[in-house]
């Protein structure tokens, strides 16, 4: 097995990756597989649980996507599975009908294994899972489907970095690329724009542990990325000095070498009309200072 073939393939070869799929599943009964711990009960078919999703994953659509990092679009495209529903649920999401009014359908194992076998099959580059911090057992379950079938391709954890560290380590030797986005410092603005106070501190935690087990981005000899941590961290309005703290925690706490795209094309979608503070879009000064607030903090490896 070469250096750069996806790690999860280890797992699936020792039996493994099945044993941590049931595992998880079974963990569905009184789910806590987020930092919202809501205890549902999960394998009802509409269960009173935060993500409004049961024991099937409902994808909104899954497609090579083009407007990606560089180092993951490539030339064929990102293999997205978009997962409906969210565990965070930002009132400015951009893609508010899928985060908050849960468009899609649900998917069996089955049926999630040959969306990701499709990707492989047009050439992608990657398996691209976007919003699955609540669906984690299904993805193990479809994945285990999906490696004994043939699929080959790295695995990109696509999320809003509100990650259960405990549900992270059954990603341990999965995942190989982590994306986690980097949203906000202050409790305070966490909890007026996703309800979760917490945020900050957990997303810090769960960045750390992404590190940990996949190390900073390493890129093939084509400039695609096959294993290592990306951060994303879309600038708001009038929030730089939060943007300051969070690159200075990204160089002094987690690595100066950490690859980051410093994202400008906040829009104020979704509720964000309701909240006068990001009621507006991103000025190009304000994306142009954080730029250079991630060179001072020493940060180099942009997007």
């Amino acid at each position: 097995m070469t250096l750069n073939w996806p790690s999860y393939l280890r797992l699936f070869e020792s039996g493994e990756l099945r044993r941590r799929a049931r595992e998880a599943i079974n963990a569905l009964a009184d789910c806590i597989l987020c930092p919202r711990q809501c205890h549902a009960d999960r394998r009802q078919a509409n269960p009173h649980s935060y993500c409004h999703v049961g024991q099937a994953a409902v994808v909104s659509s899954a497609f090579p996507h083009h407007g990606e990092e560089d180092c993951l679009r490539g030339w064929n495209g990102s293999g997205t599975i978009f997962f409906s529903q969210c565990n965070l649920r930002c009132v400015f999401c951009q893609n508010f009908g899928i985060s908050w009014q849960g468009h899609g359908q649900p998917v069996t194992a089955d049926e999630l294994a040959d969306m990701m076998l499709a990707l492989q099959d047009q050439g992608c580059h990657n398996i691209n899972l976007v919003t699955p911090s609540h669906v984690v057992p299904q993805i193990l379950q479809g994945l285990a489907v999906a490696a004994e079938r043939g699929l080959r391709l790295p695995l990109v954890y696509n999320t809003g970095g509100y990650d259960r560290l405990e549900t992270l380590q059954w990603l341990d030797g999965v995942i190989d690329i982590y994306m986690p986005d980097f949203k906000f410092w202050n409790p305070a603005t966490a909890r007026e724009l996703t309800r979760a106070e917490d945020y900050p501190e957990v997303a810090r935690a769960a960045i750390k542990e992404m590190h940990r087990q996949v190390g900073d981005l390493v890129l093939d000899q084509h400039g695609l990325a096959y294993r290592g941590l990306l951060v994303r961290h879309l600038v708001m309005p009038s929030g730089l000095e939060e943007t300051r703290q969070i690159l200075r925690f990204l160089a002094r706490e987690v690595s100066p070498e950490t690859f980051i795209n410093i994202m400008p094309q906040y829009r104020p979608a979704g509720l964000a009309a309701c909240y006068p503070e990001i009621a507006r879009p991103l000025r190009q000064a304000e994306y142009e200072e954080a730029v250079a607030k991630a060179r001072q903090e020493g940060l180099r490896r942009l997007a």
